[in-house]
């Protein structure tokens, strides 16, 4: 009998002392150790729509992920081939210690908010797949899918999170007319579109493409997310651009393109690409000066893409789309491949590019409430892709960089965190921003300075050295002081954004135009 009380009492504070040491953590790492990232994000997207938060370890390791720990979810993992860790309390409170040490470039961010996705696909299947979809279905991640029609009923309100993949949004038939124009799937495809644009009451594709365009920039404007991949990105500028102008020549709308369409169009409107060219030839795929695919001439083995850095902390949403692990990620070919730098706006931010070739891959930026990015190229782990090749084995890329890119877009929404603003150089009434701990930057009193003064409850005595910092992650500008309060003339500088580091610490961004 007392053997058999000593005995419970024994196995009581076991559970006690094991409930202690293995506090109800399971680290996901996202580093080299992972054996299937891609299934990773599918096991932390559905964990959120059940209800729990997710901690997401910015720079750690990859960008880990950790969660409360249940047997199921341990399970979960184990089934999906992802690897986890289950974590103690003192364990995972050394992590937390070193992730949120000033000197260590991270932050953690709490995951909440399980978007709702859709995907912008017809019902029909085109002769080529859609990366996005696939990285999706392979995840485990659920979407809708949606057209033509869900969007002009206004369908895009039940939604956070809209992909654009492989769509001609200036009514060109993807330009494939001199190639494919005999093809029976391009025939077919043509005259399915030309009958959905009759059905809802448009003369010309052009017509219900640039009405799907502005319904889609009115769900970004009113909070939305667009992702768009491969030549989605760049003809839905050229769209916005082109409002009101005929830019379609007679094999796609039956009449000739407006002779001066090209000094018509209206760069304004567009959310990431100014001063571009459009292509006025019937015989070639690009449809404007955007891409970048003609002039590269990179060899594939030489063709990469290198990620940016950014600050953590100051700049959660640039964080957490270009978390990896790898910074230097293969280059891959498609209709629209990658974005000339010359033809960037000012206010867009570069996560990654190819500097020798002077190209941006993956880019970022805001619209009123919402947000957009675009990723030139069209599948991470085909090189060229080609009409009419079978779809992306994803169980033979599962820790693809390329495909997680696109992942993190997903859960970069479910953080509820908000783009950084930048101070506007050309508006001496724009708000300036604060680091409280720091400094406070304003727009000069000309259109091309800037001031920054040290905040009362700054951690440092004096400004001693400012450095501005390109998209390209180089600093352009350098500048020495040993002052409370500096003006600085950004007047040598080409009009873009740029970090601002104070004392070589982020402090904040600025806009030039």
């Amino acid at each position: 009998m007392v053997l058999y009380i000593r005995s419970g009492f024994f196995t009581l504070l076991m559970l006690v002392v094991s409930s202690s040491v293995f506090a109800n953590w399971l680290l996901i790492p996202m580093d080299v150790t992972q054996t299937n990232h891609l299934k990773a994000y599918g096991i932390v997207y559905n964990a959120i729509a059940e209800g729990n938060k997710v901690s997401w370890l910015l720079n750690y390791k990859g960008g880990s992920f950790v969660l409360t720990y249940t047997p199921s979810l341990a399970s979960r993992c184990r089934v999906a081939g992802v690897l986890s860790t289950q974590l103690s309390a003192a364990t995972y409170a050394a992590i937390v210690r070193k992730v949120e040490t000033p000197s260590f470039n991270g932050d953690i961010i709490i995951l909440d908010k399980a978007p709702r996705i859709a995907v912008y696909t017809p019902s029909g299947k085109k002769p080529w797949d859609d990366a996005v979809t696939l990285a999706l279905t392979y995840a485990g991640i659920p979407f809708d899918k949606l057209y033509v029609a869900e969007v002009l009923a206004g369908d895009l309100n039940k939604y956070n999170w809209l992909h654009l993949h492989h769509e001609d949004f200036t009514g060109q038939y993807g330009k494939f007319w001199a190639l494919y124009k005999d093809a029976a799937w391009y025939r077919n495809d043509c005259r399915l579109t030309e009958q959905l644009a009759e059905k809802h009451g448009f003369k010309k594709v052009s017509q219900m493409q640039l009405a799907v365009v502005k319904k889609i920039r009115s769900f970004v404007a009113d909070g939305g997310n667009l992702f768009a991949m491969c030549s989605a990105a760049d003809t839905y500028d050229i769209a916005l651009a082109a409002d009101g102008i005929d830019i379609c020549d007679t094999p796609f709308d039956g009449d000739i393109m407006d002779p001066d369409a090209q000094t018509q169009l209206n760069y304004s409107r567009c959310f990431a690409f100014t001063g571009f060219t459009i292509s006025r030839s019937l015989y070639e795929l690009e449809y404007s000066s955007i891409d970048n695919t003609s002039s590269r001439l990179l060899p594939e083995k030489e063709d990469y893409f290198k990620l940016r850095s950014f600050p953590a902390r100051y700049d959660p949403v640039s964080s957490m789309l270009t978390q990896n692990h790898t910074a230097r990620i293969k280059g891959f070919m498609g209709q629209t491949t990658a974005f000339r730098n010359s033809v960037l706006k000012p206010g867009v931010i570069v996560m990654a590019g190819n500097n020798e070739v002077n190209e941006a891959r993956y880019i970022h930026g805001t619209y009123k409430k919402g947000a957009w990015t675009f990723y030139g190229g069209h599948d991470p782990e085909d090189y060229q892709h080609m009409v009419g090749e079978a779809p992306t084995d994803l169980n033979l890329h599962p820790s693809s960089p390329g495909y997680r890119l696109i992942l993190n877009n997903v859960l970069c929404i479910a953080s509820g965190k908000k783009d950084v603003a930048a101070v506007d150089i050309a508006n001496a009434a724009a708000t300036p921003i604060s680091s409280p701990k720091l400094v406070t930057i304003s727009a000069g009193s000309s259109s091309s300075t800037l001031v920054i003064t040290l905040n009362s409850q700054a951690t440092i005595n004096l400004i001693e050295r400012i450095a501005f910092v390109s998209a390209a992650g180089k600093e352009v500008l350098v500048k020495q002081y040993n002052a409370k309060s500096v003006t600085i003339s950004m007047e040598t500088l080409p009009a873009g954004m740029y970090d601002i580091k104070v004392n070589n610490v982020f402090a904040g961004r600025v806009v030039k135009n």
